[in-house]
């Protein structure tokens, strides 16, 4: 299954300042072809939720920095949220985009886990969409439950882009079904159609 190549609406005045993207089980295999696509002059900055084992330190930086040209780096409480930067979650915080009057900042919390995940993919594209509204971009992949369906409804309802991994190319098609059963997505792509659609934006200046 897949979708147009650009947006069926028009993309907000200044382009989108923003894209969060949360997964489990397969995201990673997914991200393997959307970061490493993305460019060093990309203009939005990247907040990245994976489902990790709670006690176990994350080896995601270690894994895709050397195949990436943006900065690449674990959140930290109170970080800045900065253009062309991708922020992991951290094991077991949550990470949300917190408002203040320097700009974004990351805001990492210990509330109870939803969907049993803690980071859980709701609670960042739902603070995410509070924050950027019309000038996000949320995208879901692979996963085994349904984390990230509320939080991209919220996007969508703040008028930002949503973009859903193809179920048929994931190894686990869950979270993505669930997503297209709940709203009508913008895109429906496998992991380098996603690629595709994001370079396209920055080509076109709106990333």
């Amino acid at each position: 299954m897949t979708s147009p190549a650009l947006a069926p609406r028009p993309s907000p005045p200044g382009g989108y300042h923003a894209v969060v993207v949360g997964g489990s089980s397969g995201g990673i295999d997914a991200l393997l072809q959307l970061l490493p696509a993305l460019p060093a002059t990309l203009q939005a900055a990247v907040l990245v939720v994976l489902h990790l084992p709670r006690d176990r330190r994350s080896l995601l930086v270690d894994i895709f920095q050397p195949r990436c040209a943006l900065a690449l780096r674990e959140a930290q409480d109170k970080d800045a949220i900065t253009p062309g930067s991708v922020s992991f979650a951290p094991p077991d915080y949550h990470l949300l985009v917190d408002a203040g009057p320097r700009g974004p900042h990351v805001g990492l919390s210990l509330d109870a886990p939803l969907h049993f995940s803690r980071p859980s993919i709701d609670v960042l594209f739902e603070s995410a969409a509070d924050h950027y509204g019309p000038r996000l971009v949320g995208v879901l992949l692979s996963g085994a439950n349904e984390d990230g369906v509320h939080g991209l409804q919220a996007i969508q309802a703040a008028g930002g882009l949503t973009i859903v991994q193809d179920p048929a190319s994931a190894s686990m098609p869950t979270m993505p079904q669930a997503a297209i059963a709940a709203l009508a997505v913008d895109h429906i792509l496998p992991p380098e159609g996603i690629a595709r659609l994001l370079a396209d934006l920055h080509q076109r200046q709106q990333l």
